[in-house]
């Protein structure tokens, strides 16, 4: 007889019978031990080891060489969902090719990040697409579908959205709490991961560090209430690298890591990721939470068979009827031509009074200067790079290398101290091995170099070529081109090809010694230390050691002589050119990344002086910005006749760039977020109610510099014959679009809607779908976008429910969101909503309508919100509260001591709060109020009263 394979094995069963089998398989040990990232191999069942997360945001990271593909932002920036998704068929593709090479490679990749780009200050900008949650879902489900494939039944790679919820700041990231009301995280938070999952090409998502309105994401109620309430699908929750631990260890929100564990797993969290590979310390903790009855065996099995279910979709357990098995689609001319048109769709023309494009036919000079003329830089969140195109090569094989004038514009600078002039010692010339090459589970081990001599001090100096990044941030480059870097030794070497690592080794600060004129030590920003000469070589200074120098705790002071500064060789450069192309922007890795938020939109003052040297010496200047993030280009947009902006562009980037500038590309992507005219148009870094302080593009109403949506093109374009009818639950929307220019180009087509008289406060404008389109001169499209009518609607905290509300909605088409070209008006019909039904359903104390000087509060470690003061001078409002016939009562719920005072009809009645024990003992509180008919219902809050709920009694209750 044939033997019958174990059922969790027969591919003729549906996927929950197999779990169901192989659950009751699995001893209690094994199932745990499942919940770890790096679930151990069930030798007796023949199962092989199983890893959460591998990341892949803009191609396979850390797993060694890949294909890169532009940042995240410049994917945003294409507004090209058909392409986007074809991007991620192709990281897919190397995840499944690199996978069949190494077993490292997980199928589960932790991407993409669509945390909303709400403030540009925001140091993980660079990962996200938009500012926008309704682009930003479109650009995550193209995404997402690409890297989960086509299959019916098995998916390529199951993609994990992150991060989960309401994190747009690195600043005290772990421990900070975003007070996001109703309104924002239903309109706004909440909209872009539920429009990706309920696509289907979602396989979970990953809990953000941040607490929201007072309680960790790792263990928020959100994650059943909303996420799996979303889809029919299992979806697993990954928990972010040590924020398990962080319940305890940091927000000290838990009183032992038992308790802890438990909370996030029966809040939804099914895979823990924490102490890197070593699997015993949580699983401990579970057992530990199981012994102590904080969990049962039911709490263990709902997470493993989501996880189960996960490696059943991938084809673990089915490798013959796989049909990404065989997968080798790697680094392939397929890819690389992706990778190339990626970068030329994601390049922005920001302003451009005709100057380009450029006629490489022409024979001109073009001088290339800028900090990043020549570099192609890469973020955390890249491979290895196989190929490789700065802007200098890619004009350079455009224009003709004779045609090509190259200055950087570093400052070249020789540092002096007691000892002699730092030098760097001559070393093997063996190529330096690039940092990441060969994969790592955890990039963030890697080390630098020990095997070059370490610097030192003599009679000959070495000239380095000095960068101010801003913020007082340097770095250091030899003439070989290596940056000075510190090893974990200590000492200081000629040895990074590039800054980079989880913990930057090769940045510095300059600082100024009291009663040294001219002196200045060298603070090593990774380690916090100065730099020191000692007999053996120049190293960090380590507390106690003997160095010598003048002063030995605080580091050798230095002398800097500048043999040459990078704005004269720029200017001089420029004078002798027919054109300049300045390349300016960020290095991913230093001031605005993971871990460290951005402190001005500004323009680093060296790459200021650089563009400003440029075109005083040759008017005829174009600067080309790439960087992750906008910035406050105020001056070179008032001064400069051309301007261009790309996110950091990946392995094709500086190619991209030379055929835009060359008009080979039309350019047409569009900004995904607003550029604001300076760091006083923007709220707190913490401010997270963009309705209350009229953030994005959505409430601002100052005049930015470029408005969210804005991108020129080479050709022109008009925009005709707008229409919008309703047909049963969406709105049906067409309109033309014609290339009235001379080029063939690409156009996007935006539409946005507007309530004509909203009841409450409504965005301004909302954009509601887009197109990108190829045409050629002369040519014409019709565009059919269609309108769910439930995007009108908005969160209605009076009762507690989405609605639309009846009356007038503009549709408007147009180029960007300040470029209306076409107007049309709908009509919905309907009741409105009315007032507050205060009397029956009372008031939660979070549903107000405008706030001052309050923050969001958990009202328990579970569920629920309050509100508490944040300042003296705080209050709700509540607009349109119904009391009917009358109350003549109120009962306040509140924990802590104080008072809540209520406003309504002109008086003021003061309930006072005695004192609780603790934030979470609500006590009810009764007092007489006496309101009838319909009016606006104010509160203060006094001490540290945190106020969840009040209710009305009276006759008409």
């Amino acid at each position: 007889m044939t033997e019958q394979p174990q059922p969790f094995r027969d591919p003729q069963l549906p996927f929950a019978k197999r779990v169901d089998d192989l659950l009751q398989r699995l001893t209690l040990d094994e199932r745990i031990a499942m919940l770890h990232q790096f679930a151990p191999a069930v030798d007796r069942l023949g199962l092989g080891a199983f890893r959460t997360g591998q990341e892949a945001l803009h191609g396979v990271a850390w797993m060694g060489p890949a294909t890169v593909f532009p940042q995240a932002v410049g994917l945003g920036a294409t507004w090209n969902d058909e392409l986007v998704r074809r991007v991620g068929e192709a990281v897919g593709n190397e995840v499944r090719a690199k996978r069949a090479q190494d077993d490292r490679v997980g199928l589960n990749v932790w991407a993409p990040t669509v945390n909303l780009l709400r403030n540009p200050l925001w140091g993980r900008g660079e990962e996200g697409y938009s500012e926008d949650a309704g682009l930003t879902s479109a650009i995550a489900v193209a995404y997402t579908r690409g890297l989960r494939g086509d299959h019916p039944l098995y998916w390529r790679t199951a993609p994990v959205l992150k991060h989960w919820l309401a994190h747009n700041n690195e600043t005290d990231r772990d421990t900070s709490s975003s007070s996001v009301r109703p309104r924002v995280l239903h309109e706004y938070d909440l909209k872009a991961f539920r429009d990706a999952v309920q696509a289907g090409a979602v396989a979970g998502v990953m809990p953000a560090y941040n607490l929201v309105n007072g309680r960790p994401n790792h263990v928020s109620p959100l994650l059943s209430q909303q996420l799996r309430s979303w889809t029919d699908r299992s979806l697993v929750v990954c928990s972010d690298a040590g924020a398990p631990s962080n319940l305890v260890d940091s927000e000290h929100y838990f009183e032992t890591h038992e308790e802890a564990t438990a909370a996030s797993l029966r809040a939804g969290v099914d895979s823990f990721t924490d102490h890197g590979q070593d699997s015993a310390i949580m699983t401990g903790r579970i057992r530990g939470a199981l012994e102590r009855g904080l969990l049962d065996e039911h709490d263990i099995d709902t997470a493993v068979r989501r996880l189960l279910e996960l490696r059943l979709s991938l084809g673990e357990f089915d490798p013959e009827l796989d049909p990404y098995a065989n997968t080798d689609a790697f680094d392939t001319e397929d890819h690389r031509a992706l990778a190339l048109e990626a970068a030329e769709q994601a390049v922005v023309l920001l302003k451009n009074d005709g100057l380009l494009p450029l006629d490489p036919a022409a024979g001109k000079t073009v001088a290339v200067v800028g900090l990043l003329a020549d570099a192609c830089k890469l973020d955390w969140y890249s491979g290895t790079l196989i190929h490789r195109s700065t802007p200098l090569d890619g004009l350079r094989d455009r224009f003709g290398s004779d045609h090509i004038v190259f200055v950087e514009g570093a400052d070249l600078v020789r540092l002096k101290c007691a000892e002699g002039w730092l030098q760097i010692p001559a070393a093997d010339e063996s190529p330096e091995p690039v940092r990441g090459a060969e994969g790592a589970l955890d990039p963030a081990l890697l080390a630098g170099r020990t095997d070059l001599p370490p610097l030192t001090c003599g009679d000959t100096p070495s000239e380095l070529a000095l960068v101010d990044w801003g913020n007082g941030v340097i770095t250091l480059r030899a003439p070989a081109g290596r940056y000075l870097s510190v090893a974990e030794d200590g000492y200081v070497r000629a040895s990074a090809d590039e800054p980079g690592g989880w913990i930057v080794q090769e940045t510095f600060r300059w600082q100024a010694v009291e009663g040294h004129e001219g002196g200045h030590r060298l603070l090593h920003v990774g380690t916090g230390r100065y730099v020191s000469v000692a007999a053996d070589g120049v190293k960090v200074a380590a507390p106690g050691e003997e160095l010598s120098g003048s002063d030995r705790d605080a580091g050798t002071v230095f002398e800097l002589e500048v043999a040459e500064r990078g704005d004269d060789a720029v200017a001089r450069a420029a004078a002798a050119a027919d054109l300049v192309i300045v390349v300016a922007g960020n290095d991913a890795h230093i001031n605005g990344r993971e871990t460290e938020d951005r402190t001005t939109l500004d323009l680093p003052a060296q790459q200021e002086r650089l563009w400003r040297a440029a075109h005083a010496a040759n008017p005829r200047t174009v600067l080309a910005v790439t960087s992750a993030y906008p910035y406050a280009l105020t001056d070179a947009a008032a001064t400069l006749p051309a301007l261009l902006w790309t996110a950091h562009g990946g392995q094709a980037a500086g190619t991209a760039l030379a055929r835009v500038l060359a008009g080979d590309v039309s350019p047409a992507g569009r900004l995904p977020q607003t550029w604001y005219t300076s760091d006083a148009e923007l709220p707190g870094l913490l401010d997270y109610d963009i309705i209350g302080s009229r953030q994005t593009y959505l409430y601002y109403d100052g005049t930015p510099l470029y408005p969210f949506g804005h991108g020129l093109s080479y050709s022109d374009f008009t925009y005709s014959a707008l229409n919008a009818e309703r047909d049963g639950d969406v709105l049906r929307v067409s309109l033309t679009v014609t290339n009235t220019g001379a080029v063939a180009a690409d156009e996007v087509a935006q539409l946005y809607v507007r309530a004509v008289a909203p009841s409450v406060v409504r965005p301004l404008r909302q954009l509601a779908g887009h197109r990108r389109l190829h045409l050629a001169p002369g040519a014409a499209e019709r565009v059919d976008l269609t309108v769910p009518v439930a995007e009108l609607g908005h969160w209605d905290v009076a009762h507690g429910r989405w609605t639309v509300d009846p009356g007038a909605y503009e549709i408007q088409a147009g180029a960007s969101s300040t470029d209306i070209r076409l107007i049309t008006v709908v009509t919905v019909d309907g009741d409105p909503a009315g007032p507050r039904p205060v009397l029956t359903r009372g008031l939660e104390a979070v549903d107000y309508d405008e706030q001052l000087g309050t923050e969001i509060a958990d009202r328990t470690k579970t569920d629920g919100d309050a509100v508490t003061a944040v300042a003296e001078s705080n209050e709700l409002l509540y607009r349109r509260c119904d009391f009917a016939a009358g109350a003549s009562g109120v009962e306040v719920s509140a924990a802590g001591e104080g008072a809540v005072l209520i406003t309504v009809d002109g008086t003021t009645v003061t309930v006072p709060v005695a004192a609780t024990d603790g934030p979470y003992d609500y006590r009810t509180v009764r007092a007489g109020l006496n309101a009838s008919g319909t009016g606006d219902l104010r509160i203060t809050l006094r001490g540290t009263v945190r106020l969840a709920r009040i209710t009305f009694t009276g006759d008409g209750r």
